[in-house]
């Protein structure tokens, strides 16, 4: 996979993209970053990239100009044709879902904006997808755009080294995760749960799934709304409720 970062302040990724998954990501040659500073394709000959609004108004907005150029640019340069995210805060809320659509894609193109707000052709004419992180604002589209990018590049075929961790994460299969335990059994009289050490893999099994569905129940609730309930989970429900 190529992911093509366009950004203002092309050091802040370094930190991040050169760490942990990333970096392993990378070593594996299972995805290619770049980095593209679209301050470069200004045509103003301060290197400016934004305006006043048309109207007033505060803040600046990043002018059309040198966004097009860059991703017309990019898109020269490549066979594929990329998928064009714009972070932004009036997006897409980004999920699970979202991660696992974007992971089958050949290749992806963030814009990172920053002060105001972009000019709308932007939007318009250049954009295939609107993601937002959440409902709060940031200084700009970066750190959102690095949050998804390892959202999605973890779930690339190799990345990471049991094939089944990705499967198996919070979210993944509709719930939250269940509680994990290492050594040592006893810690400060703290004990690990005795059916996990019983070797019963069905009995395990079982209990994790349990606990998934309490973190739920607890935590999100809202997430049980669309999931397909079984009648046993739907008894188990009911009886968590009449202990509250």
């Amino acid at each position: 996979m190529k992911i093509d970062f366009m950004t203002l302040f092309p050091e802040m990724f370094n930190g991040v993209l050169n760490e942990s998954i990333l970096k392993k990501a990378q070593e594996k040659e299972a995805v290619q970053f770049r980095i593209i500073n679209f301050r470069d394709y200004s045509s103003n000959k301060h290197n400016n990239v934004d305006d006043y609004p048309y109207g007033g108004g505060a803040g600046m907005v990043l002018q059309p100009q040198p966004i097009f150029d860059a991703v017309e640019d990019i898109e020269r340069q490549t066979d594929t044709k990329p998928k064009v995210i714009l972070v932004c805060p009036q997006g897409e809320r980004f999920t699970q879902a979202k991660a696992e659509q974007l992971a089958t894609e050949d290749h992806l193109l963030f814009i990172c904006g920053h002060y105001e707000g972009y000019d709308e052709r932007i939007r318009e004419h250049l954009v295939t997808d609107e993601i937002s992180i959440g409902d709060f604002v940031l200084t700009g589209g970066e750190l959102a755009s690095m949050v998804i990018a390892d959202s999605v590049v973890r779930l690339l075929p190799g990345v990471l080294g049991n094939e089944d961790s990705p499967v198996l994460d919070s979210y993944s299969s509709g719930l939250l995760e269940h509680p994990h335990y290492t050594r040592p059994a006893d810690f400060r009289g703290m004990k690990v749960p005795e059916v996990l050490l019983s070797g019963n893999h069905k009995r395990i099994e079982e209990w994790r799934e349990q606990e998934s569905l309490r973190r739920t129940f607890t935590r999100r609730p809202d997430l049980l709304e669309t999931y397909p309930l079984t009648e046993k989970q739907k008894s188990l429900i009911k009886q968590w409720e009449n202990e509250k």
